[in-house]
């Protein structure tokens, strides 16, 4: 029996949501404050994914001023509807729930038709008269009890002017009483019933998964006597794949059904650097009601391969050689990013990153370029040529966000130039080694080893050897156990300056490698 192995989209890509037209399958996530926003992948067999681009790549489209690393776009759900791709997410940062739409799924998309509607989690539903409903999540009409006690609602939207018309009614709020943060919602139709799949208990450890159902969109929906039907949080904290929730489910052109899930996989104890991921789990119906990955109910990290034909995707490359016209797709900027900052044509097959004021401490966009981290062990290097001047540091990063990180770069010392490791922890840097170097020479390679939390940093000149500057270095505080927030931990380059300058540093390559643990 031929195998695939969870999760399919490993690294920082949460709140996961997919729709199929024909043979081929579409999925986006959840970005933040990064951008551009909303990658989106295709695939042909809900195993292996390329990414075919952006769906919120113009600042017009998302607007992210300096919002909290973790705010920005939340929960995009994507839907096919004759001949229209419907993309409907939260920018909790500004202007709140809104709609793009494409005739392409890479694109172009269009810019925001903002809603004006409560809550967050939006999500769209074309029932068999062509009418358009949204459902969202929000706080109780009649008044909440507590943080969290929310709502299922739905409103006719018009799909001509993609304004929502009439008045919003409560469908659902949760399976447990007093459940937190009923949120996540979709809703299916199939032999007749309407189907309300959503998450509650939050999206940390206590996430679940549960199903309700109505034969009317009108009328209160009624709960599985199963609820939840999907949750690892009473396994404890030693399990491989924990905060399990956020789902999406999809029909295949073959008759099988299959769900995507959020999941995290700690890593040295209960910390979750990788964030939370993408994973696919099969599933069924009995009695008129879901039932995932039957008789085992749980997310494997093996199982099953879909009864779809073998799909060969795109590979990521492991190096980027700057040597193509634009940043590749995976690649993303803190915030909306001054992209004059950015140059692929300056110097051939390199990048040129101009130095910013702006440091990566702050809450702003800085002169920084990430790709999420996706192994628990990997090593990533760049080679880098900067002749820096008084308060100037260019380099390689472990970025949580603007409060937890580890920084290597290069910088000005009192007696020449050094290769500095900082960390920064709760908001406060720290500088845990410095080696002088010859300054004569502006060429260093930087390497960031990680074996899963103990990261080591080091740098060399030319053709000699790796010299360790720091080994032993706890990676635990890039886990959102420690930092917080909803973000994984990403990998890239940076520059900056204490003071204007129209100095840059230029970066030959950038790769990142993974390994087995």
């Amino acid at each position: 029996m031929k195998k695939f192995r969870n999760p399919i989209l490993p690294g920082f890509y949460p709140d996961p949501s997919m729709c199929r037209v024909g043979d081929d399958y579409y999925l986006v996530t959840s970005t933040f404050t990064y951008f551009p926003g909303v990658p989106i992948f295709h695939s042909r067999d809900l195993v292996h994914w390329t990414q075919i681009g952006n769906v919120l790549n113009r600042e017009s489209q998302i607007p992210l001023k300096e919002g909290h690393h973790s705010m920005g776009i939340f929960a995009p759900t994507i839907r096919y509807h004759k001949g229209i791709f419907y993309l409907i997410t939260t920018n909790v940062c500004n202007g709140g729930n809104f709609i793009v739409t494409a005739t392409k799924p890479e694109g172009p998309w269009s810019d925001p038709v903002w809603l004006g509607s409560e809550g967050i989690d939006p999500s769209l539903f074309f029932d068999d008269d062509g009418k358009c409903y949204y459902c969202g999540t929000k706080d109780r009409r009649e008044g909440s009890k507590y943080y969290g006690d929310n709502e299922i609602y739905v409103q006719e939207l018009d799909l001509k002017t993609l304004t929502l018309v009439g008045e919003s009614w409560p469908i659902w709020h949760s399976a447990l009483r007093d459940a937190r943060w009923p949120e996540g919602p979709h809703i299916y139709k199939k032999d007749g019933w309407y189907y309300l799949l959503i998450s509650e208990g939050g999206t940390a450890h206590e996430h679940a998964v549960s199903v309700a159902r109505s034969q009317s969109l009108s009328q209160y929906f009624e709960g599985n006597l199963s609820n939840p039907i999907l949750s690892h949080r009473h396994l404890g904290k030693n399990c491989k794949i924990v905060n399990v929730g956020h789902p999406d489910m999809v029909e295949t052109q073959n008759g099988e059904w299959w769900m995507i899930v959020l999941g995290s996989r700690p890593y040295g104890g209960y910390y979750r650097n990788l964030g939370r991921e993408t994973f696919l789990v099969p599933m069924t119906w009995e009695d008129g009601w879901p039932v995932v990955n039957p008789g085992v109910g749980l997310v494997e990290d093996e199982c099953k391969l879909p009864n779809l034909p073998y799909w060969e995707p795109s590979i990521l490359d492991d190096c980027e050689e700057f040597n193509r016209d634009e940043i590749p797709f995976h690649f993303m900027y803190s915030r909306n990013p001054d992209l004059t900052k950015y140059s692929l044509n300056e110097r051939e097959s390199h990048l040129r990153m101009y130095l910013s004021q702006v440091g990566i401490h702050e809450q702003k966009s800085p002169t920084l370029l990430v790709r999420r981290q996706q192994d628990m062990s990997f090593t990533a290097e760049a080679k880098m040529e900067f002749k820096p001047a008084g308060g100037e540091r260019a380099g390689i990063c472990l970025y949580q966000s603007n409060d937890y990180y580890y920084a290597l770069f290069m910088t000005k010392s009192n007696h020449g130039v050094e290769i500095c490791v900082v960390k920064r922890e709760n908001g406060q840097e720290t500088r845990i080694a410095r080696q002088e170097i010859e300054s004569n020479d502006s060429c260093v390679y930087l390497k960031i080893h990680g074996h899963e939390q103990d990261i080591s940093f080091a740098y060399r000149k030319n053709d000699t050897s790796y010299k360790v500057l720091k080994a032993g270095v706890d990676g635990r505080i890039l886990s959102t156990d420690v930092a917080g927030g909803f973000v994984g931990t990403c990998v890239g380059v940076f520059a900056s300056s204490e003071l204007a300058s129209s100095n840059y540093a230029d970066f030959d390559w950038f790769k990142m490698v993974g390994f087995d643990n």
